[in-house]
């Protein structure tokens, strides 16, 4: 995320009058860059609340995608503020926080549409109900998420040239343990997918798709469709770049916030930047409510009532 200076930098430093290396970041920020995703996350909360408002359904969904592309927002706003002084604490400790927590907000997105997927197939495919892949991941997604943001809180605030750095190492700590539960959950959900996946292949070799998958009227329309075939080449996709992004950011967190990696701001804006907002952009283009339709309606009057 950037170099944590371990003394206080020279008063009233400027770009001009102090080098970046006595900065909370080792490098000049990009502004055209940072600015780019700032406005695409905009584009991003736009679309998404649009789409909610007209479909009046997907309420989960909605939320917890628009929460996601706000904290971006505010993330790289942070950023471009820090592009304006580089040595100022406050927009270095939003960024921090809000771009570290954003994507686990995706996740649950992700995980709400498993169950209506597991549906339109046929609930015999799945080892379990299709609701329980709810139950089990999003609450997994909310540890993540109070990891990340308790950690990246108590880093952030201990950020200060204080000579203790325990409680910086404490905050490092919780927040690597969030993002690696993350992608620990990420990959037992993938895991899950892929099984789902070969089942339904084996069952319809074995039983035909006659026998194997859903014969509802609704679920094999919306089955048949080019639109849902797009939809889980989406999300799949979508889920493997939010994987990629949080093994990137365990990686850069393995050695604090000083480590070698932290110092590259090209794979900031790759694996950060780039990987996300394709990701959020994927999700919104293959949007659940318009692709899976009756199925992600009945998941959520089925939630209600279970």
């Amino acid at each position: 995320m950037g170099n944590v200076p371990t003394v206080d930098p020279p008063a009233n430093c400027t770009i001009d009058a102090c080098p970046v290396s006595t900065s909370f970041y080792d490098y000049r920020i990009n502004l055209a860059a940072n600015l780019a995703f700032l406005v695409l996350f905009s584009l991003l909360t736009f679309v998404y609340l649009a789409v909610w408002l007209a479909a009046r359904h997907g309420h989960a969904y909605a939320v917890v995608m628009i929460l996601g592309t706000i904290s971006e927002i505010i993330g790289y706003a942070g950023r471009v503020w820090s592009y304006y002084d580089q040595w100022n604490e406050t927009p270095y400790l939003i960024q921090i926080i809000c771009l570290t927590i954003a994507p686990a907000f995706y996740s649950a997105g992700i995980y709400l549409c498993l169950a209506g997927i597991v549906r339109i197939f046929g609930e015999d495919n799945s080892r379990v109900r299709p609701l329980w892949y709810t139950y089990i991941f999003v609450p997994c997604d909310i540890i993540a998420l109070i990891l990340q943001a308790a950690g990246g809180a108590l880093a952030a605030t201990s950020i200060d040239g204080a000579s203790d750095t325990s409680e910086l190492n404490t905050g490092v700590d919780i927040l690597l343990a969030g993002l690696s539960w993350q992608v620990f959950t990420l990959t037992c959900f993938l895991v899950l997918c892929a099984d789902l996946a070969l089942r339904i292949r084996r069952r319809c070799r074995k039983l035909g798709i006659a026998v194997a998958l859903s014969q509802d009227p609704v679920s094999v329309g919306i089955r048949t469709t080019r639109r849902f075939q797009y939809f889980l080449g989406a999300l799949s996709l979508a889920t493997i770049l939010i994987l990629w992004r949080c093994a990137y950011r365990v990686a850069e967190l393995n050695d604090g916030f000083s480590g070698p990696i932290t110092y590259k701001q090209g794979l900031f804006i790759g694996f950060e930047g780039v990987l996300i907002v394709v990701a959020a952009t994927l999700m919104v283009v293959a949007h659940p409510v318009v692709c899976m339709r009756g199925s992600f309606v009945g998941q959520s009057k089925a939630a209600s009532e279970g």
